[in-house]
């Protein structure tokens, strides 16, 4: 199957949010040799311990460091921006790394009402407006327009011999069959929903229409395409997998309590931390969602988790507070399902 990273940069206690975003780019040259399919960056906004806030200028920056794995925004989040210049951005850098590049949009703010207002004037109306917003977007990505179009005469130039890949991602039904109806590839964000996909990917598969385009060059989906995308953390031992995950759940209780603004604790620090027996329940159903253990037991949840959902490929994101942790947790789960 195919295995792909998802990356929110992440930022651990003690190290600076440039140290964070080089490990990024260590992350994608390390994930293209041991094969992973993709490197996705997310958009966050004013938001402890997540340093990447335009993974656009991420991907430029990782795109002139790789060769041959596919760099995506997992996601641009629409509703924030116009169509156009999503287009423009991403045929940029389809221009600079051809054949490599994926447009990922969705729908969510990526951050508080605060940092949502300062971007944007209109962002709940451009929420129920994206259906439109994704139709316009893929008339800019495929240079394919009705002649009555009001941007018929435009281009979102420049135009790379080889288009981006549009990818819906979202966490519902409503996106699944958002992206089938527009041809596009579709992203399950499990690992911030209480769903595993299934359904929402069986939807898609049901209501998938291919898309038409006369461009040369453009990313039309002949057939439907599927990630789901999960929280894992592998180790050489399920105990020492254990211990590193600790880190990553107390850091998300603290994000729920609007703290975690010195990012993920060392393990020493999260085992030290004093729970609530309200975040001793929150951390336990965390803990069943998440994906660890040593390289046999991880690659055979990732394989079943496949299996149940019916995805094409699994994306993997790893919050770890050591960098070389998290390497090698990507490196077994590779020599388990890549090598």
């Amino acid at each position: 199957m195919r295995v792909s990273i998802l990356d929110q940069a992440p930022v651990s206690a003690g190290q600076s949010a440039e140290e964070a975003l080089r490990e990024s780019a260590r992350l994608a040259q390390v994930g293209e040799a041991l094969g992973y399919t993709r490197f996705w960056m997310t958009e966050h906004h004013d938001l402890p311990g997540l340093a990447c806030s335009a993974p656009e200028v991420m991907l430029a920056y990782i795109g002139a460091q790789t060769n041959t794995i596919r760099l995506g925004t997992g996601a641009m989040l629409l509703p924030h921006y116009k169509p156009y210049k999503v287009a423009e951005v991403h045929h940029m850098l389809a221009t600079l790394f051809p054949g490599r590049i994926d447009v990922g949009i969705g729908r969510a703010p990526g951050g508080s009402a605060e940092a949502t207002n300062a971007l944007s004037d209109n962002f709940l109306q451009n929420v129920f407006r994206l259906p439109d917003l994704t139709a316009e977007l893929l008339q800019f990505l495929d240079d394919t327009y009705e002649p009555a179009n009001e941007h018929a005469s435009l281009s979102a130039s420049p135009l790379p011999a080889i288009a981006p890949e549009p990818w819906m991602l979202g966490t519902s039904e409503k996106s699944a069959r958002l992206a089938a109806e527009h041809g596009m590839a579709y992203a399950f964000g499990a690992f911030m929903s209480d769903s595993d996909g299934a359904d929402a990917i069986a939807a898609y598969k049901k209501a998938f229409q291919p898309r038409q385009a006369d461009r040369i060059g453009a990313r039309t989906a002949k057939q439907p395409d599927t990630l789901v995308t999960i929280n894992a953390i592998c180790a050489a031992t399920a105990e020492k997998a254990e211990d590193i995950a600790l880190s990553s759940l107390i850091a998300s209780l603290e994000r729920d309590e609007g703290a975690g603004q010195n990012g993920l604790p060392s393990i020493e620090a999260a085992k030290q931390y004093k729970l609530t027996p309200e975040e001793e329940e929150k951390l336990a159903k965390r803990k069943e969602r998440l994906t660890y253990g040593d390289p046999q037991t991880v690659a055979r949840q990732l394989i079943n988790i496949q299996r149940k959902t019916g995805a094409d490929e699994i994306m993997i994101n790893t919050h770890t507070h050591s960098p070389a942790d998290r390497i090698t947790s990507y490196t077994l789960i590779a020599e388990e399902l890549l090598s």
